[in-house]
């Protein structure tokens, strides 16, 4: 293979034998495989990333290192896939190791300036993790992602210190859009570096997150007046300003007369969000996951590992070296970037890379192919080996086999007939996986300062220490279940459970993705046999945070757990660490139901420590 790549390197016209080729990286987050309007959408308009497609090269089948957002970039960083990656939960601020090689690292050795713009998540701040150490001369941004999730942060990140925004305070509420701040930078960074190789990175944040836009944004002006959602005009309004952006960054290389000596990727960094479901577009209303021409889709979308969560749009564009209107089937995904990047400059990818360079495809020669891809997430599982797909859902599931070549929605499991394609892949998910090896973080207080900071606070977090939770007077939780629960963040181990579990240092966290869900919220608890029930303790979340804080609650006692009554009792709660208990009126019951019908901050969340029942 390394005889391959170097011969199609020596084959290939000029690639960096005058100067070394720039490498400007756009990943947009969030969005779907047929949401701009190359890929199909009906709905969003993006002619100046149609123009880089229709430039160079666009892919049918590219696809994301992961289906969450850090566990992605970090494959893309380090070109492992999931199995052999450090970053593989989705909680924020998971870190790299230190002394981990990235691309950044990569090019830095071959003379490359480096600069990162946008949301990093491979390692918040006081970690093991931080881009600086990863080889970035310059990141701005954020480096822990809920930081993201805000447009109005009261700061942003540059190379581990603060960049004040002042005016603003957190949430949709402020005066600087950090956005329009962070690429401002990306375009002054290719303005200071025009006379040496460079690598920008922007992993920009758009469309993710809260749909905020400026209202004086040009983009906004073409969606506000549309017959849609607010949140669905706002979105679409996003990719707007994004493939602006996108000609705006294009422009700037050509005026720079660096348009031939640059290579631009675009791409999503995972699988889309059917965002904004209705009747009509149970599928949402842009489409990200279902074609719109065809009506053919793909299953499931962000968070899990079949077709919808792992397919996003990719386009490459090199002026004079790759040829313009190309269309390629060809299967890859982003482990393939570190060695591609490494076959362009000549220099080295790390040895432990999973990737192939996929440098061939790019100029029309013979592609070497990869045995199989490899994905991991939780307790989900997922392999490819050509057209034949495997998805373990959880870690006892069967494991489920599609072959996409005929089934592209993966809705018949053949692996009943299939048990040597089955054997094989199940084969090279054994050999694929590795145990996690995290970063470590050195001080988590600033990391858990950013946070915070997109609900406006910025004072350093008080060490939570170990709490305890108090039992006396409360009935054993040993035979309590949840039952339902509205909504629980699973990617980072918020469950629903864990208000019951006796330990006051986890929580109950409702979803921050695929989509926010507002109030009310609510739980459903099985006491496991009938009590005469007299009262309720609760206790908020014990770390330093107060996101989903309970403010007003519902708590209501029945004997069926499918028809409730009139609420038993109705309380609104403290803003308070310590136990809060609630009389009522002996009611018998066996199931109780608990709905958060607002949080303290006034948030859409809903977050709870422990769950406690007075009774007998």
């Amino acid at each position: 293979m390394r005889f391959i790549s170097f011969l199609a390197l020596f084959l290939l016209p000029s690639l960096h034998a005058a100067t070394k080729p720039n490498i400007v990286y756009i990943m947009c987050d969030e969005l779907g495989y047929y949401e701009p309007s190359f890929m199909g959408s009906k709905t969003i308009r993006t002619p100046r990333i149609d123009s880089l497609a229709a430039e160079g090269i666009w892919f049918t089948q590219a696809l994301a290192g992961s289906s969450v957002c850090a566990p992605t970039r970090c494959v893309l960083m380090t070109g492992k896939h999931s199995g052999h990656t450090s970053v593989r939960v989705n909680g924020g601020g998971t870190p790299m190791r230190a002394g981990e090689q990235t691309i950044a690292s990569m090019l830095k050795r071959a003379g490359y300036a480096t600069g990162g713009f946008g949301k990093w998540g491979c390692g918040g701040r006081g970690s093991t993790g931080v881009p600086e150490q990863h080889g970035f001369d310059v990141f701005l941004g954020y480096y822990d992602q809920v930081h993201a999730h805000s447009y109005y942060p009261p700061y942003i990140i540059r190379n581990s210190k603060e960049v004040p925004l002042p005016g603003n305070k957190g949430g949709s509420t402020g005066t600087q859009y950090s956005h329009y701040v962070i690429f401002e930078e990306s375009l002054k960074f290719i303005r200071a570096n025009k006379d040496k190789p460079f690598f920008c990175y922007l992993p920009i944040t758009p469309p993710h997150g809260i749909f905020d836009i400026p209202d004086n944004d040009p983009a906004w002006a073409d969606y506000k007046d549309k017959d849609w959602p607010e949140q669905a005009r706002r979105y679409a309004a996003m990719v707007g300003m994004v493939d602006r952006q996108v000609g705006e960054v294009l422009d700037l290389l050509k005026e720079l007369k660096l348009d031939e000596n640059t290579i631009v990727f675009f791409c999503g960094d995972n699988g889309g969000n059917n965002y904004f479901k209705t009747a009509e577009h149970p599928r949402g209303l842009h489409s990200a996951n279902k074609h719109p021409k065809t009506g053919v889709e793909f299953r499931g979308g962000k968070g899990n590992l079949y077709e919808g969560g792992l397919r996003i749009p990719m386009a490459i564009r090199w002026p004079g070296k790759i040829k313009p209107g190309r269309v390629s089937n060809h299967l890859w995904y982003f482990p393939d970037v570190m060695p591609t990047l490494a076959e362009i400059t000549g220099t080295h990818a790390v040895k432990d890379t999973d990737g192939i360079s996929i440098v061939p495809e790019l100029f029309g020669r013979k592609q070497p192919q990869h045995k199989y891809l490899y994905w991991e997430l939780g307790n989900q599982t997922a392999v490819r080996m050509g057209d034949w797909k495997a998805v373990r859902p959880r870690p006892n599931a069967p494991w489920e086999l599609y072959d996409l070549k005929k089934d592209i929605s993966e809705v018949h499991n053949v692996a009943d007939a299939n048990p040597k394609i089955l054997a094989q892949i199940k084969a090279h998910a054994a050999a694929a996986h590795e145990p996690a090896v995290e970063g470590t973080f050195a001080d988590r207080a600033n990391h858990e300062k950013d946070r915070r900071a997109k609900y406006g606070s910025t004072r350093p977090p008080q060490r939570p220490g170990k709490a305890k939770w108090n039992t006396k007077g409360l009935l054993s939780s040993k035979e309590f279940k949840i039952i339902r629960s509205s909504s629980e963040n699973i990617s980072n181990g918020k469950f629903a459970r864990n208000v019951i579990d006796g330990n006051a240092n986890t929580i109950w966290h409702t979803q921050f993705s695929p989509e926010i869900k507002k109030h009310p919220h609510e739980l459903i608890i099985d006491l496991g046999r009938e009590f005469t029930l007299t009262g309720f303790r609760l206790l908020a979340r014990q770390d330093a945070g107060w996101n989903g804080t309970l403010k007003d609650i519902e708590i209501t006692v029945s004997n069926n757990p499918k028809t409730f009554g009139p609420p038993t009792l109705k309380a609104t709660l403290r803003k308070t660490k310590s136990p809060q208990d609630l009389k009522c009126a002996a009611v018998k019951g066996r199931f109780i139901r608990m709905r958060a019908l607002s949080e303290i901050n006034a948030g859409p969340w809903a977050s709870l420590a422990e769950f406690g029942v007075k009774g007998q």
